[in-house]
């Protein structure tokens, strides 16, 4: 079933201030709660689809990019698997009717508070990689390989943190409940345990190579497609590549964070490529053909009016940037014709506008122009 847009999901308009997103939200969040509505899954799927929504709005990153390049925009910075927008803003409501940690481990598989289930191994940590693209690169596209350093399975003990023939067993601090509790007058506070990181059970017999984390360091060579339309601090995420897990955890992600070099003619702004090229003065007086270089190497014809002033921007269509995984029309290229006054004149240069002069007459006391009129 495809997505829906995020601001049909929430009821609020595009222009919607945060405020008013927090508030579409909330209503939803308390109408399609699970605990006020124990077995409709379709309650379930809109609460889910709200939360998502939700999460994506809330940050003005994440919003900024859904706006400018949709779905394709969020996908690419790892979309909304934390919840941690709605975590922090409605603990209110999440507390108040059964808890947010326990409704987001069923619902979207333990993303929602970040904790995990006792007993699970834990999840690798993610991993940041910074690639520096040529402009070219970053508006067409390219594969690459990238090297870099991750934990993986130690090769002695395959990942288990135990020697051969030990295994794991309950925490002796916790008695396997992976919480200790203290008492703070009339309250009762738990914590995860020391002992066991709140797993409720420890290495019996830890590896000697990998003191029983289950891991090593290694390095690894990885190619990656960066699709046509990438942006400079854009990122693309590489599920299951960071850091593995210790004690045969998941592997946590790879993000690819993009910085682009300048060009050296081209600027760009979204999906647009912005260049100036001169012209000389009785080229921009009488107009005529120029031909100018696009961004892939091509030579476009294009008129100059006659009267160009200095400054005027002429358009390309479809010259500019390719769409963000061929999610929208490719942009426009936009050329400002720089109109050059020569610093030295021939004598038949000279002559030529010294006969002009007099034929346009004394501009010796020019009077200022109008604002209406500035162009």
């Amino acid at each position: 079933m495809a997505k829906r847009d995020y601001y049909e999901v929430l009821g609020v308009a595009k222009n919607a201030t945060k405020d008013d997103v927090k508030k579409a939200y909330r209503r939803l969040a308390v109408q399609n709660h699970p605990d006020k509505n124990p077995g409709d899954k379709a309650a379930e799927e809109r609460f889910k689809e709200a939360t998502e929504a939700y999460e994506i709005l809330a940050d003005d990153q994440k919003r900024a990019s859904y706006d400018q390049f949709g779905f394709a925009g969020v996908d690419s910075m790892g979309g909304a698997q934390n919840y941690s927008h709605a975590f922090h803003d409605f603990e209110d409501i999440f507390g108040g009717l059964g808890g947010f940690g326990s409704i987001f481990e069923n619902l979207f598989g333990g993303g929602g508070s970040g904790q995990r289930r006792r007993g699970e191994a834990p999840r690798g940590a993610n991993l940041r990689y910074d690639l520096e693209l040529s402009f070219e690169d970053a508006v067409f596209g390219t594969s690459t390989e990238i090297s870099y350093t991750h934990a993986e399975s130690c090769t002695v003990c395959k990942g288990s943190g135990s020697e051969s023939g030990g295994g794991r067993k309950v925490c002796p601090t916790c008695q396997g409940s992976g919480q200790v509790r203290r008492s703070s007058g009339f309250f009762s506070i738990a914590s995860p345990c020391p002992g066991c990181g709140g797993d409720g059970y420890v290495i019996d017999k830890p590896c000697r190579n990998c003191g029983g984390s289950g891991l090593g360091k290694k390095k690894q060579k990885l190619k990656i497609t960066i699709p046509p339309g990438m942006d400079d601090g854009k990122r693309l995420a590489v599920p299951g590549q960071g850091d593995a897990g210790t004690n045969g955890g998941k592997a946590g992600d790879l993000y690819v964070f993009i910085h682009v070099r300048p060009h050296e003619f081209f600027e760009r702004d979204g999906y647009d490529l912005y260049c100036a090229v001169p012209i000389s003065i009785s080229r921009a007086s009488l107009g005529g053909d120029i031909t100018v270089p696009t961004i892939d190497g091509k030579k476009v014809k294009i008129s100059v009016p006659a009267g160009t002033q200095h400054g005027k921007m002429l358009r390309l269509r479809e010259e500019g940037v390719p769409g963000l995984n061929g999610g929208a029309r490719r942009g426009d290229m936009y050329i400002k014709l720089m109109v050059q006054v020569p610093l030295k004149l021939s004598r038949k240069g000279k002559e030529l506008l010294e006969e002009l002069q007099k034929v346009e007459g004394d501009d010796s006391s020019p009077k200022p122009l109008r604002l209406s009129e500035i162009k």
